[in-house]
């Protein structure tokens, strides 16, 4: 059962992948399962979205993805919902050997609402940090909403399934709008899965 940091459910955007087979088998299978063992451990899915097939980023460091995107609620901090992601990972073979490297699972907290975190200093100097050192470094802290999920289409197009209105609060932008600024051949490939 989720350990509780606050009284009230926060609204959780997660968004999901994995571009290899895990214990629960295909990555498709794998995000299926690890939804279950969110709701095992008391979390409600509120929305999943589609699967989608994306491609492999960055290009060439393995197979393509599995991606897709969950609305959560639970009575937990940013930080305890974020722990409890890791666990689920680790459950089913996640290891962090590389950056953006081939995974069974990746479970990406996206944002908690309109939680800025940890400053909107912090959150603005890793936006803007430059893309050769984004895959050296990794924040030592929780960043909220997502740093690049503006840029990601991966992200938003199965986020748009969920949580459309979903305003950027550094940004000010929806979902929707966000997605629609990305070019089309961005978002041409991201395929809906059957």
């Amino acid at each position: 059962m989720i350990h509780t940091d606050v009284t009230e459910p926060q609204d959780f955007l997660v968004a999901l992948g994995g571009n290899m087979p895990s214990e629960a088998g295909a990555p498709g299978d794998t995000l299926q399962a690890a939804l279950a063992a969110l709701a095992e451990a008391g979390a409600d899915i509120r929305a999943v979205s589609a699967f989608y097939a994306t491609p492999c980023f960055p290009a060439g460091a393995g197979p393509d993805y599995v991606n897709a995107a969950a609305r959560i609620g639970a009575a937990m901090t940013p930080e305890a919902f974020l722990a409890l992601l890791h666990r689920i990972e680790a459950r089913f073979g996640r290891e962090r050997v590389r950056r953006w490297g081939q995974r069974t699972l990746d479970l990406d907290l996206v944002a908690c609402g309109d939680a800025v975190l940890p400053d909107a200093d912090t959150f603005a100097a890793w936006r803007d940090l430059d893309p050769a050192a984004q895959m050296e470094r990794a924040p030592e802290t929780l960043v909220l909403p997502h740093p690049r999920l503006q840029d990601r289409a991966f992200v938003l197009v199965p986020l748009n399934d969920v949580a459309p209105e979903w305003r950027h609060p550094v940004l000010g932008r929806t979902v929707s709008e966000m997605l629609d600024a990305l070019p089309a051949k961005s978002r041409a490939e991201v395929l809906r899965l059957p």
